[in-house]
């Protein structure tokens, strides 16, 4: 094997400390590119920190490798679900209130997680057969693909440019080019920005070097926990639909081993912690596996590394500055790429469990999911100033769950 190549170590996992120092740092960074959008763009929209929200999502991150004894390939950025409970709440009581309910969502996640530990993984994962968890996996993806062209459409040829980069190295190039297929997307489409003259280097003229985040304390009342906290309940069903899928992606069986109960934790206290200082709610990031089923490159220290570059970008704004300047269209060109491999892995899932969709309850069941999932279906669930809303993948996975149980397998159904 050549120097060039990741190694497999004795877990299944390409090892990237055989590439030495500087390949690595390229590989974290280019998971950092790629949280960065979607993680500044929760606390733009709510009025929270961005120095904060990127030196939390960093922390947050390390904290659930710690948690999960560094099995699982995750990063964890700002998470969209919040938004509007946190609109409402600050405008009435202030953000610190928000926060506050945050971070009883976030142990929220501690409960489920001793509910598994005590009745055991295999009682939940019997939730969560192929016919399930496929869906759940290709509205994770597609559910993102509205974002993309969003981004894409503010100047396709930019995108073009960029998604003809990525795919290119993702199919044509050699050795360790071939890992780094997103930041050689990035680079390039920022160049080739920057030659039109459609990049304003303003934030970065105006950012200063160094700046300690604006790190703000939680604070806490019942009526802003009430409206926050039950969000978790929707949050939880798509984390055990983000680990299902990126066990998918590495074909290794995090449900298992470090299990549900770790990662639950992991994020849970990952979400309280950041939100207790003044940062949103922390979620694992699709975008983040998408670039994993791109690269195959899924050694949990690239994490780590990302992690750490997201902490400077929350101390350094002149990096954080930097990386706002790439344009939009850039990186919604690339997202076309990440959030479709998503979907296809999903699509994966289904044919390698080969099921049997002769059977009529699991196309029901499939499509019921994709439905709910992509509709833009909401059920609305009000108990006084209890208010939950259950939409997109929170949903479409509930439902789709009921179905599995309600209905009979094939062999029972009516000749």
């Amino acid at each position: 094997m050549s120097k060039e190549e990741l190694n497999i170590n004795h877990d299944g996992i390409r090892d990237v400390t055989q590439l030495g120092v500087p390949k690595m740092i390229t590989l974290g960074v280019q998971h950092t590119f790629t949280m960065f959008g979607a993680t500044v763009l929760v606390p733009i929209i709510t009025g929270m920190n961005i120095s904060v929200a990127l030196f939390m999502a960093g922390i947050g991150t390390l904290l659930f490798h710690f948690i999960t004894q560094g099995k699982v390939p995750a990063f964890l950025g700002s998470s969209f679900a919040f938004i509007a409970p946190i609109l409402a709440v600050a405008q009435v009581h202030g953000m610190e209130y928000a926060q506050g309910g945050i971070v009883v969502a976030g142990l929220i996640y501690l409960l489920l997680a001793g509910l598994i530990a005590i009745f055991g993984v295999e009682r939940v994962l019997k939730f969560f057969p192929p016919v399930v968890t496929g869906p759940i996996i290709i509205v994770i993806g597609l559910k993102l693909a509205p974002t993309a062209i969003s981004m894409a459409s503010g100047d396709w040829l930019l995108a073009i440019v960029a998604f003809v980069i990525v795919t290119g190295v993702s199919v044509f190039a050699k050795g360790f080019l071939r890992v780094i297929p997103v930041i050689i997307g990035l680079i390039g489409g920022y160049v080739f920005a920057v030659i039109l003259g459609r990049v304003d280097f303003t934030p970065i003229q105006e950012a200063a070097i160094f700046g300690v985040p604006a790190f703000q304390v939680a604070k806490f009342n019942a009526e802003a926990v009430l409206t926050v906290a039950p969000i978790a309940l929707a949050t939880m069903i798509e984390h055990i639909g983000d680990v299902l899928a990126i066990s998918s992606t590495v074909k290794k069986d995090f449900t298992k081993d470090p299990g549900f109960v770790r990662t639950l934790m992991g994020d849970g206290i990952a979400t309280a912690v950041s939100a207790m200082f003044g940062g949103p709610a922390n979620t694992t990031y699709s975008e983040n596996t998408g670039v994993l089923a791109l690269t195959k490159a899924w050694d949990p220290k690239i994490m780590q590394i990302a992690a750490v570059f997201a902490i400077l970008l929350g101390l350094v704004p002149k990096l954080s500055a930097v990386i706002s300047t790439i344009p939009t269209a850039v990186i919604g060109g690339i997202s076309i790429i990440l959030f479709g491999m998503i979907a296809s892995i999903g699509a994966r899932t289904l044919v390698e469990n080969k099921v049997d969709f002769t059977a009529s309850r699991n196309l029901i069941i499939a499509a019921v999911i994709l439905v709910l999932g992509l509709g833009g279906a909401v059920v609305p669930l009000n108990f006084g100033l209890f208010k939950l809303s259950l939409e997109g993948m929170a949903l479409a996975a509930i439902v789709g769950i009921v179905l599995n149980v309600v209905l009979p397998e094939p062999e029972k159904e009516a000749a």
